[in-house]
């Protein structure tokens, strides 16, 4: 399988995570086995508090891998880095098992990418739109030089990404 990586990139508030929320289960019923990389500004914390591996990683160790038969997460300190290298954490996901990665975020990241418009956003998309954009997915007719996906059908936003991954197979 390939790494192919595929942005849903907006300003915060567009409803990325909505809409990946909603396209994630139709590209699974349609064979499609994505991964997904989610960029957050926020502190995040992914482990429990007080279990044997918050405490373990607390005690120092620069990476620790949790792991159970069902899941397994690895956490890494990153406190030397400043901006995120995208592949880099591609290359940490098992290509085997994926035909797609969905990227959150990184909307100034040079990969393909949908870009996101809401009606009454008070930034404008023109700063988002570069050679990378693949389509522009809004709730309002936009005129753009990309193909236009209505925002609210989900299953169009599928159908295009479905598209769009047969044509980079014959690439």
């Amino acid at each position: 399988m390939t790494r192919l990586l595929l942005a849903i990139a907006a300003w915060s508030g567009t409803g990325k995570t909505t809409l990946l929320q909603q396209i994630i289960p139709r590209l699974k019923a349609a064979g499609v086995h994505p991964g997904l990389i989610k960029h957050t500004h926020h502190q995040m914390e992914i482990d429990t508090p007080g279990k044997d591996s918050d405490l373990l990683r607390k005690a120092g160790a620069d990476q620790v891998i949790v792991a159970s038969t069902q899941r397994w997460a690895l956490m890494c300190k990153t406190p030397q880095s400043d901006e995120l290298n995208l592949h880099y954490l591609v290359s940490r996901m098992d290509p085997a098992s994926l035909d797609i990665v969905l990227v959150e975020g990184f909307k100034h990241e040079p990969v393909p990418k949908i870009i996101l418009w809401r009606a009454g956003m008070k930034d404008d998309v023109l700063p988002l739109l570069d050679e990378h954009v693949v389509s522009v997915a809004s709730d309002f007719r936009v005129d753009v030089a990309q193909s236009w996906l209505d925002l609210n059908q989900p299953d169009m936003i599928v159908s295009f990404i479905t598209a769009w991954l047969e044509k980079q197979g014959k690439e």
